[in-house]
C-alpha cells in the first residue's frame, strides 16, 4: 500500500469499469488520481467516490483522440499536484462485426484513434513528467493484442499497435529508471461490450455474448494490474489459458485460430 501513497496517478477511461475500479482503489491506498473521459458527470461520480475513499482527486473532462485534450490532461494533472508518477492508459472502445458486414468504414479509424492514439497522446505529453519522477507508463491492451479474434479486427488492430508502441517505447527507456508495463486482460465485468461499434459504427448497446460465463470479475483485474504495477513488471497476460495460446501460436498457430472462432462462436 505504501507504493501509491502520495503518488500522482493519471488514469483514463475512468468513468467507469476498470478505470473507475482502479482510481477508486488508488485513492484509497493515499494516491492522488487524476480522472480522464469524455463523460462529465460520470467523472464527477467517479470523483466523489475517490475522495470518500480517503485520496485527492482531480477530474478533468477528456477526449483522448484529441492531441490538445491530452496536452491539457496532463497540464491539469501537474498543476494541480506538481508532476505526474503513472500514467494508466484505460480509454478505449471495441467493436462487433464481420469485416464483410460493415457499412461505414470510420468505425476503423475511430478505434484506432481512442485505443492507440489516444494512448499515444497522453504518453507523448505525460512521458517528461514521468521520466523526472522515474515512473510506470501502463497501457491496457487486450489479449486481442496478441491474437486476432473474428468481428473484432479493428480493434484487434488497435490493440496489436498499442503492444508495439509500448514495446518500443520500453527499450527507449531503457536506464531511464522509468518503467512500461502493458496489461492484457480477457472478458472482464464491465460495459464495454454494451457499447461496442456495430457494423454501421453505432454501439449495438447488448453485449453479444453471456456475461455470465468465463468473465473475470473487474476486482480481480484491477487487483492483478496494481500488483503488477507495484512489482513494476513489463507485462501481464491475464489468463492461463492465454498464456498457453502464446505458445501454442509459436509451435501451432493454425490450431490458435480454430480455438480463437470456436470460442466466439460460442460466446456470440
Amino acid at each position: 500500500m505504501r507504493a501509491m501513497r502520495g503518488k500522482t496517478l493519471i488514469v483514463t477511461g475512468a468513468s467507469s469499469g476498470i478505470g473507475e475500479e482502479l482510481a477508486v482503489v488508488l485513492a484509497a491506498r493515499g494516491a492522488n488520481v487524476v480522472l480522464a473521459a469524455r463523460n462529465a458527470e460520470a467523472l464527477e461520480r467517479v470523483k466523489a467516490r475517490c475522495t470518500q475513499a480517503g485520496g485527492a482527486a482531480l477530474a478533468v473532462p477528456t477526449d483522448v483522440g484529441d492531441p490538445e485534450a491530452c496536452r491539457v490532461l496532463v497540464e491539469r494533472a501537474v498543476e494541480a499536484f506538481g508532476g505526474v508518477d503513472v500514467l494508466v492508459n484505460n480509454a478505449g472502445v471495441t467493436m462487433h462485426s464481420r469485416l464483410e458486414d460493415v457499412k461505414d468504414l470510420g468505425l476503423f479509424e475511430r478505434l484506432m484513434r481512442i485505443n492507440y492514439l489516444g494512448a499515444v497522446y497522453c504518453t507523448y505529453h505525460a512521458l517528461p513528467h514521468v521520466k523526472a519522477r522515474k515512473g510506470l507508463i501502463v497501457a491496457v491492451s487486450s489479449l486481442t493484442g496478441k491474437t486476432g479474434v473474428p468481428t473484432r479486427t479493428g480493434y484487434a488492430a488497435s490493440k496489436h499497435a498499442m503492444q508495439g508502441f509500448f514495446d518500443s517505447l520500453r527499450i527507449e527507456l531503457l536506464g531511464t529508471g522509468t518503467d512500461v508495463l502493458v496489461v492484457s486482460p480477457g472478458f472482464v465485468a464491465t460495459h464495454i461490450r454494451d457499447a461496442a461499434l456495430g457494423p454501421d459504427g453505432t454501439p449495438v448497446r447488448e453485449s453479444r455474448r453471456d456475461e455470465s460465463q468465463r468473465t473475470m470479475d473487474v476486482g480481480t483485474c484491477v487487483a492483478i494490474i496494481l500488483r503488477a504495477m507495484e512489482r513494476r513488471e513489463r507485462e501481464v497476460v491475464m489468463t492461463a489459458s492465454a498464456k498457453v495460446a502464446q505458445v501454442l501460436k509459436l509451435v501451432m498457430p493454425g490450431l490458435v485460430d480454430r480455438l480463437a472462432a470456436r470460442a466466439v462462436r460460442e460466446k456470440d
